[in-house]
């Protein structure tokens, strides 16, 4: 990974509306975004130059429940193993500082299940369904 560096925490604001758009992910805006990432239990900034490129998080209540999210990583930088150091760096963190038997969900947009499938996540489905929805309001 020369070069990069994966810190410690939640990217800026302006970063992370960059990164999602970058990625493919839908967008957000600033009033979803800047309530959202000081509630972030752990999160990981992939820098490059002085620059953010790359990010995930991890949200959930601290004890019993948490999910993956946001892992996004702008596309000049694929192929790199920065993916697999996002998710190693975001599991060690659940490893050492989640309790045992908590749970940890993530949805898996395409082939991103490959990579998640190597640290232990498995589809749910017979037995439970993945849902989901937006609020909406009126106009």
């Amino acid at each position: 990974m020369d070069g990069y560096t994966i810190e410690a925490g939640a990217p800026a604001l302006d970063d992370y509306l960059r990164l999602r758009i970058a990625a493919g992910l839908s967008p957000k805006t600033v009033e979803q975004a800047a309530p959202g990432l000081p509630n972030t239990w752990h999160g990981v900034t992939v820098m490059y130059e002085g620059r953010a490129i790359g990010m995930g998080r991890i949200i959930g209540d601290g004890g019993t429940a948490f999910q993956i999210v946001d892992i996004a990583l702008e596309p000049a930088h694929h192929g790199k193993g920065l993916g697999k150091a996002i998710m190693a760096a975001l599991m060690d963190h659940l490893n050492e500082h989640a309790p045992a038997g908590a749970y940890v969900s993530l949805i898996a947009d395409g082939d991103a299940r490959h990579l998640y499938a190597k640290y232990g996540f498995e589809p749910v489905m017979p037995a439970s369904i993945g849902m989901a929805m937006r609020v909406t309001r009126p106009t």
